[in-house]
């Protein structure tokens, strides 16, 4: 049994079949761990969409920053505009409402004790150690997962702020910093606050501005981060950290890494052609 890690998807359906079939991927006895962003911007959403949700138990995979996107337009919350003109098939589709429903039952983190390897799609607050990012995680896909709550808690969802984690936060302030810190986040202020200005690589920053794995001490050192989001980090794969958003969408290339192995094997192959 193989246990495979792939980068965000974004609807490019093409590559990421291409991928599993270069793995061999049996889901009668391999697992597939998904960062997130299954759908958006690529030219096939509803096909990987329809995809994932058959592989059933074989495949785990994460909330993402465009998939919470496409929960949203399902439930009237934002008005359709260009940048999700990709998910119009989606919202169109005959098993739509089907759809929906297993995507909003997606968790947000995923943890295997086995392998000590915890799965988010953006990262997880350096004060946060894996079991309080589980439990926090827990809130929203509790909220999500209400049929009468669902709805009123992604009106909430679309702001910045507040920046700072506390424990004190409640309310939509809380579910929106998790949401925010789990789908969406990559540089902090030395101070902690998230800053979701900065998109390039962590070199271009500015000189107060961290990604959110290097701060020290950080709760989760201890265990094996996988992650996607951040296509201008690229490919990284060290013993205690995987990103994996090598934006396939972009025309670069969608990217496997094996997590069960002593030595990590990375496959890929080429992104979304133009």
């Amino acid at each position: 049994m193989a246990v495979y890690a792939i980068g965000d998807i974004q609807g490019c359906y093409d590559p990421f079949a291409r991928l599993l079939e270069k793995l061999a991927f049996d889901p009668a006895s391999d697992s597939l761990w998904l960062t997130g962003d299954v759908v958006n911007r690529g030219p096939k959403s509803l096909q990987a969409l329809r995809f994932v949700r058959s592989l059933g138990d074989s495949a785990i995979t994460v909330l993402g920053n465009h998939d919470l996107h496409l929960l949203a337009l399902a439930a009237g919350v934002r008005v359709e505009g260009e940048r999700f003109a990709s998910l119009d098939e989606v919202l169109k589709a005959p098993d739509r409402d089907e759809l929906v429903d297993w995507l909003r039952h997606r968790p947000l983190a995923h943890y295997d004790k086995s392998l000590n390897t915890l799965l988010v799609h953006a990262g997880t607050h350096p004060d946060w150690s894996v079991q309080q990012t589980l439990g926090l995680a827990a809130e929203v896909e509790h909220a999500l997962r209400k049929k009468n709550k669902w709805r009123s808690m992604l009106r909430k969802m679309y702001a910045n702020n507040p920046r700072k984690w506390s424990n004190e936060l409640t309310g939509k302030k809380r579910l929106r910093f998790i949401v925010n810190c789990l789908t969406r986040m990559r540089m902090l202020t030395r101070k902690r606050r998230m800053n979701f200005a900065h998109t390039g690589p962590p070199f271009r920053a500015r000189r107060d501005l961290l990604p959110w794995f290097r701060f020290t001490p950080r709760a989760a050192a201890e265990t094996r981060i996988v992650f996607g989001h951040w296509s201008a980090l690229g490919l990284i794969v060290l013993p205690e950290l995987v990103s994996l958003d090598t934006g396939c969408v972009w025309g670069n290339q969608l990217t496997a890494v094996r997590l069960d192995t002593e030595r990590p094997e990375v496959i890929q192959v080429p992104g979304q052609s133009s």
